[in-house]
């Protein structure tokens, strides 16, 4: 049987299109009930009970739920315990949960498919009897109510047809919407609101914390602490008559109360200020912005405010955040603050009757609302992580902040790979070009498993028409989408993550083990697949020709950067691996002297190393990262590389290419610097890249090695971040990268550890005829939102990587050798910080886990230098541990002046660059936001710097204190002895 669905829509001409549809319906649809004597059910589809256990007080009989939408968008924490079973999902709930929440229809679809909570979705818009049309004039929500509400009573009159009275389950709606269960109970439905029957569920205690609250009306004047937010309706009109503009609200990471919104159309971001400015908005947020008149704009604040316990906090975003539970003043309250560990997140009320349990835990709470008359927004409770200060639940917490995907792979992901003892066919060794006995060598960190790139160079016969040498150079990297199919679980797993994330003590893979560290890691004397660009250069590091194959390689050797510039270095090898690694390291050089001739900037950034003490296994300092030739040998081939492969894509895909860019920073970026920079007596020209990147070299203070360094850690800093792109989404000189300072890139080189470079793989092999394109790939739109999910977990990741050297750094010591993995991608060294990992190495193998903190029982005094000068405090920097932090200046001692950017008090000035030494220290007075204090020692301000002899009184009183304690402590000893002698007696 089938009926018509009919759309009248507007065409862009301003024409009525009538749209006619097809919607086929059915009668031998199953209901999925053990109790029904109907449906011809075989046994594997039979998924609700007979007669199903009641956990509700509200309801002794045996019963079914029936869930509506607002139920599963807002209390899928709830449905996620095993408290609530033989649930009816329809599929109406279906598709608008899918519409409104793809992460909670995928939680909801996860739920669904574990059998032993026996979920059953049933196609109510396909049953004959369940199918409802939609009435003219009826909102679609009111229609797909009334579809629910008739999906029910078919339930409840199907269940009991041909059933004896009493033996069959009943049905109980649930839903939030107090005319949703008017209209049902009309009919005769049972009804239940989801906080009654949760708070009469026994057995499952902590279930009620979990239920979300209800959003409170906008028009809610009571009280009212901030504005009303406008309705969809009136933001979209405003928006249309360009009375209001659309932006992305992004909360300072320095002022809470502070935050701008990137609106297109504006050069700059638009700025946001204070409560009412804000709004309630969190980081993330879309929001609708109107815009001042010009004369009532304001300049963002140079304040940086302090992270203090007592900071009430104030604004930012709708997602599940970790923190701690702030003790209740009073005994047996049921009402609390939760604090996040994320700075830029207001407090949140929750109700609980597990504080006293989890007052020592790490918890998960997810936001709800934030009624206009509140000062705090409105949480529950989701789950507990652990102890606070727990390695496990810190390093989750660390993943959860940084929305990090880490779950284990799933089965279906598992059940893509190949198998363990998988080998390469003769079949598959005929498709491809054999380079297995070519001497190719992988160069790598120390530890590295996940290996993706190898190299190799042979001379070739004769000259030049110019007499110069001729080189074969061959890029061989990982053939990862041999494994990886498009669509498949797998697939969709890697592209989800679209990055692997290094911490200091664990790696979190975009693809499973088996891929990363095996099958797809170029291994030494193991036969790999590969994608190979391989290029004809000659002796001055021109190229002369490019091809790119698939092809199998066996590598010679897997080293490690040192062990391969000792083999360079070593004038007695002349080994087939040293000869290539010396021709390999000859063209590097002058291929990087012609990226810098063209203006590439060579900038920094403080990476640090843990240096472990061999016995303890202790931390016992972080140092800053060695780098050695063989470093930026890697890095200019796979530069090559990455530019080859773009241009290749580029010509063949001009409108789906996947690329990589770099923005050339707009020059309010500089202002600070460039006024740093003279106060030091250095003009810097930042007219482009190359005056950029030869000012930077020139600026050179003798007596300062590190002054340069310095420098290009701050050029760094006023940087642009690069992004992947499609290149049909911009134009041809909108693809430059300025950092690199060259007219088009790519990442190709790591297909391990980015999906980015999968997507390449995939195009390139499309243009070279390896493999077959498919229609998602040449998709614009599609492109569009990959290189959005890209470059928010690149980004993520980054930041998940800082946050971990952060915690190992400051907080506790690093728990058991995992050696981290620095790839042979360079920075890309316009953009900060490029890695997707964090660049740390280990001085020597952790064999056992330690929780000591690093800086918890000593103190440093250290020479540092002025990163940036505030108006209430100066940032440093200290070279040593590659360590950054605040110094606060207070009012009532240092003068600002914000045209010279100097703090003065007396005849003290201190200004960007400027050398210190301060005193390092650990602050635990707030248990998740432990962290390094930084105290001026020199120059020395009287009642201001930390006085050098205060330490030694201070460790005097602790031993004057101690001694006391230890005398009291045996006073009392001898005490309670002498009275267990005279008890005796008696």
């Amino acid at each position: 049987m089938w009926t018509t669905k009919t759309f009248l829509t507007k065409t862009k001409r301003g024409n009525i299109l009538k749209i006619v549809r097809e919607h086929y319906l059915r009668v031998d649809l199953l209901c999925g009930s053990a109790a029904c004597v109907i449906c011809p059910h075989k046994d594997d589809e039979l998924v609700l009970d007979s007669k199903p256990e009641s956990v509700c007080a509200l309801f002794e009989d045996p019963h079914y739920l029936i869930l509506d939408t607002n139920v599963v968008l807002h209390q899928i924490d709830v449905l996620e315990e095993d408290a609530l079973t033989n649930v009816i999902i329809l599929q109406t709930v279906l598709d608008e949960v899918k519409h409104q929440n793809t992460a909670i229809f995928q939680r909801l679809l996860e739920i669904i498919g574990n059998k032993k909570r026996k979920f059953y979705a049933f196609v109510n818009e396909h049953h004959r009897d369940t199918y409802v049309e939609r009435n003219p004039g009826e909102k679609q929500n009111d229609r797909n109510d009334r579809a629910i509400r008739e999906a029910a009573s078919w339930y409840a009159t199907h269940l009991s047809t041909n059933n004896a009275a009493g033996s069959f389950p009943q049905i109980v709606l649930l839903t939030d919407d107090e005319s949703n269960r008017n209209l049902a109970q009309e009919k005769g439905i049972t009804c239940c609101s989801v906080k009654d029957y949760i708070e009469n569920v026994n057995g499952f205690p902590g279930l009620v914390d979990k239920l979300s609250k209800n959003v409170i009306p906008e028009s809610c004047s009571k009280d009212a602490l901030y504005p009303a937010h406008l309705t969809i309706g009136q933001v979209r009109t405003d928006i249309k008559h360009g009375k209001l503009y659309q932006g992305t609200f992004h909360a300072s990471r320095d002022n809470f109360l502070e935050g701008t919104a990137s609106v297109s159309g504006f050069e700059k971001p638009i700025l946001l200020q204070g409560h009412i400015g804000i709004n309630r908005a969190v980081d993330g947020d879309l929001v609708a912005i109107e815009v001042f008149p010009k004369e009532e704009w304001r300049k963002p604040s140079d304040i940086v405010l302090e992270d203090k316990a007592e900071d009430p906090g104030d604004l930012r975003k709708w997602r599940q955040y970790c923190g701690i539970l702030l003790p209740s003043k009073f005994p047996g309250a049921t009402r609390h603050l939760f604090s996040p560990a994320e700075r830029r997140i207001p407090r949140v009320r929750i109700e609980t009757r597990q504080s006293d349990v989890l007052a020592s835990q790490r918890i998960l709470v997810a936001l709800d609302s934030w009624p206009r008359n509140s000062r705090y927004p409105l949480g529950h409770f989701v789950r507990a992580l652990g102890p606070i200060g727990d390695k496990d639940a810190e390093n989750e917490v660390l993943l959860l902040e940084h929305d990090v995907p880490h779950a284990r792979f799933s089965e279906a992901v598992l059940a893509c790979l190949p198998p363990p003892d998988w080998t390469i066919t003769a079949q598959e060794v005929a498709k491809r070009v054999d380079l297995r006995d070519i001497c190719i060598c992988s160069v790598d960190p120390p530890g590295c498993t996940d290996i993706d790139d190898a190299l190799h160079a042979r001379p070739l016969p004769g000259t030049t028409s110019d007499g110069l040498k001729r080189f074969e150079v061959g890029v061989h990297i990982a053939d990862v989408t041999h494994f990886v199919r498009p669509n498949t679980a797998l697939d969709r797993e890697a592209a989800l993550r679209s990055t692997t994330v290094y911490l200091v003590d664990k790696r979190i893979d975009m693809v499973p083990d088996l891929l990363s560290s095996n099958l797809c890691s170029l291994r030494g004397n193991e036969e790999r697949l590969a994608f190979s660009c391989v290029w004809e250069i000659d002796e001055n590091a021109n190229v002369l020709s490019t091809k790119f194959h698939k092809s199998v390689i066996k590598s010679s050797a897997a080293m490690t950067y040192e062990e391969a510039q000792l083999a360079i270095d070593d004038a007695h090898r002349h080994d087939a691996v040293a000869t290539s690694l010396r021709t390999l390291n000859a063209l590097a050089k002058k291929l990087k002297k012609k990226r810098l001739d063209n203006g590439a900037l060579l900038l920094a950034s403080p990476e640090i190393r843990f240096q472990v003490d061999s016995e303890t296994h202790d931390p016992i300092e972080v140092q800053a990262k060695k780098i050695v030739d063989t470093n930026s040998m890697v890095e200019e081939f796979m530069l090559l590389a990455n530019v080859s492969v773009a241009e290749k894509l580029a010509a063949e895909f001009p409108q789906c290419a996947l690329l990589r860019r770099h923005p050339a920073p707009p020059p309010g970026n500089f202002t600070a610097f460039l006024k740093a920079a003279r106060q030091q007596g250095f003009e810097i020209d930042v007219t482009t890249n190359k005056s950029f990147s030869q000012s930077l070299d020139e600026a050179r203070l003798p007596g300062r090695p590190f002054f340069n360094t310095l420098l290009r850690i701050m050029a760094t800093r006023c940087m642009q971040q690069a992004v992947y792109f499609s290149s049909g989404s911009l134009t041809q000189e909108e693809f430059y990268h300025y950092g690199l300072a060259c007219p088009i890139y790519t990442h190709f080189t790591s297909p391990i550890r980015r999906y980015a470079d999968v997507i390449v793989h995939r195009l390139l092999a499309a243009c070279i005829g390896a493999d077959v394109t498919h229609a998602t790939l040449l998709d614009t739109k599609e492109a569009g939102a990959v290189c959005d999910n890209l470059n928010y977990r690149h980004r993520q990741a980054q930041y998940a990587g800082r946050a971990s050297v952060a915690l190992n750094t400051h907080v506790r010591n690093t728990p058991k050798p995992s050696p981290s993995h620095t790839p042979n991608i360079p920075a890309e060294s316009g953009s900060h910080n490029e890695q997707s990992h964090v660049r740390v190495e280990w001085a020597s193998a952790l064999k056992k886990s330690s929780s000591k903190i690093l800086f918890k029982s000593r103190v440093e005094t250290e020479a540092a230098v002025v990163l940036a000068v505030k108006r209430n405090a100066i940032q440093v920097l200290i070279p040593k541990y590659g360590l950054e932090g605040p110094i606060y200046l207070p009012e009532d001692k240092f003068i600002y002046n914000e045209e010279e950017n100097i703090q003065t008090c007396g005849d003290t000035v201190l200004k960007t660059f400027d050398e210190l030494t301060v005193r390092l220290s650990l602050d635990s007075t707030n248990l998740q936001h432990r962290k390094l204090c930084f105290q001026l020692v020199k120059p020395h301000i009287p009642g201001f710097s930390y006085e050098a002899k205060t330490e030694a009184m201070e460790v005097e009183e602790v031993k004057e204190v101690k001694e006391v304690k230890e005398v009291e402590k045996k006073r009392k000893e001898t005490s309670e002895l002498k009275s267990k002698k005279k008890s005796k007696r008696k």
